[in-house]
């Protein structure tokens, strides 16, 4: 009760939750698969409060779970017995600055927020996903957060020039900044970022802000082939020099899926074709995104003309174009609505794998037949960032089975060791990935992790448990 006791004083009658029924949000997460019950919830409103907060429990050896959105997937934000400190009262945008084109915000700002206020700048923050109207930016800074937009800005790493980071305990560090080159020693903020909260909590960010397009080409093709697929994505990216925003793939099971659980919704084509592309290309020169006399945009007619030859060569089976801004709506609808597509089926066993472009079919391919050798009865569903070879592969046995489901994440990740790929792309490690960390993970690296974290929390209260497995 001392410690608290301190908590309250530090954060005041509203900062510090201890009844279940007030902690029931920070109890689980979309999964349902991690629930927890923290010892209390701790809300700060300011960085100093985040460095009291953790100088206290410090010093009382107590476990700190930084928390954000609560969007994870991998149990990264699970508490049980920890003091869950929320970010969700930190949600300031205290700048956004259109001449060094940056933006400095609070870890508990929402990627919507953070969205329109680029907009009001004619600007864009081009971190995007699904979850971008809960997800945090400090979790999406967390675990590195990658979405539909990487192919063209990169993942969230590459989008921060500064951080703010509070320590294991207490200490403040300041590598805030809105420099494109700072070459002074090693790169902690790199470090921060993707750490998932184990070796400090970063509080503020400055974030890169980019030139918002003029125009978008956006299209739902349907391709012959995942081979034909990434013809067009080339193709696309010569011809525009390298202004493809996002190529997401969905194969049919997953349109069959969203047509069923998403009423009114329609077909992207007349006919159900097993390969299905969402295209969309930015436009920020003038010369790309201004439409002629004839009332054409020369992004879109270059699109479609692409299309058109490629269908020529029988590469392309059907293409629809978005015409209007509902259209393009509509068109991301279909792609954002993955995790309900997703999470539809239980029991399920959800991974998030990179390999390279080229592998892709081989690894939904061999995925496959090594699902059913293992469970004749389950199923698999996937939709995939093609463009950066993210696959997002979800198996769903036969049963809840803790021993089945564990024989299929191994036999995922050996199917993406035998491809050379990575087995954690853009939702961190968190809990469920543990076993692939010790298994797939060279030891060297682990030792180093394991190195760094023993210094910057040697008593192991940040997220214990999470990202770095424990020495065998």
């Amino acid at each position: 009760m001392t410690l608290l006791t301190t908590l309250a004083d530090i954060l005041g009658p509203q900062g510090l939750l201890t009844d279940p029924a007030d902690m029931a949000r920070w109890t689980n997460d979309w999964t349902g698969y991690y629930p927890s019950v923290p010892l209390a919830v701790a809300r700060p409103t300011t960085t100093q409060q985040v460095s009291a907060v953790m100088a206290a429990c410090h010093a009382a050896g107590q476990a700190v779970v930084p928390v954000s959105g609560n969007t994870g997937l991998n149990g990264g934000a699970s508490a049980m017995g920890a003091i869950a400190l929320s970010l969700d009262r930190m949600t300031a945008i205290r700048n956004v600055d259109p001449d060094s084109r940056t933006a400095e915000v609070e870890a508990g700002v929402i990627i919507s927020r953070l969205h329109d206020a680029a907009d009001a700048h004619d600007l864009i923050f081009p971190l995007t996903f699904g979850a971008r109207g809960s997800a945090m930016i400090g979790g999406a800074l967390s675990t590195n957060a990658g979405g539909s937009n990487v192919l063209r800005y990169g993942n969230t790493r590459d989008l921060v020039l500064g951080l703010t980071v509070v320590l294991a305990d207490g200490r403040i560090m300041d590598l805030m900044g809105r420099l494109h080159k700072d070459n002074s020693g090693l790169n902690l903020r790199h470090l921060m970022i993707g750490a998932e909260g184990t070796l400090g909590i970063i509080t503020a960010a400055t974030v890169k802000l980019f030139t918002k397009p003029r125009a978008y080409a956006t299209a739902m093709v349907a391709a012959a082939s995942l081979d034909a697929a990434l013809t067009l994505l080339h193709r696309i990216q010569a011809a525009t020099g390298g202004a493809v925003e996002a190529f997401e793939y969905m194969p049919a099971n997953y349109i069959d899926t969203h047509l069923r659980i998403t009423p009114g919704t329609k077909a992207p084509f007349a006919d159900r074709h097993d390969v299905n592309i969402m295209i969309e290309v930015g436009a920020t020169a003038p010369r790309d995104a201004t439409p002629l006399d004839d009332g054409s945009v020369p992004i879109v007619t270059l699109l479609e003309e692409t299309l058109a030859e490629m269908m020529e060569d029988g590469l392309i089976l059907d293409a629809v174009t978005a015409q209007s801004e509902q259209q393009r709506s509509d068109m991301w609808a279909r792609r954002e609505a993955a995790s309900e597509v997703i999470f539809d089926r239980r029991p399920f066993v959800n991974t998030d794998i990179a390999v390279a472009l080229p592998d892709v079919q081989t690894f939904l391919t061999e995925a496959r037949k090594r699902l059913l050798a293992l469970d004749p009865g389950a199923d698999d569903l996937s939709v995939v960032h093609l463009g950066d070879g993210n696959v997002h592969y979800t198996a769903y046995p036969s049963k809840e089975d803790p021993d089945l489901s564990a024989a299929i994440r191994e036999m995922v990740d050996d199917v993406v060791q035998d491809l050379g790929g990575s087995f954690s792309a853009e939702h961190g490690v968190g809990l469920s990935k543990l076993d692939s960390m010790a298994k797939r993970k060279d030891p060297v690296a682990l030792d180093v992790m394991r190195a760094i974290k023993d210094a910057l929390d040697p008593s192991g209260i940040l997220n214990p448990g999470k990202v770095i497995p424990p020495k065998r």
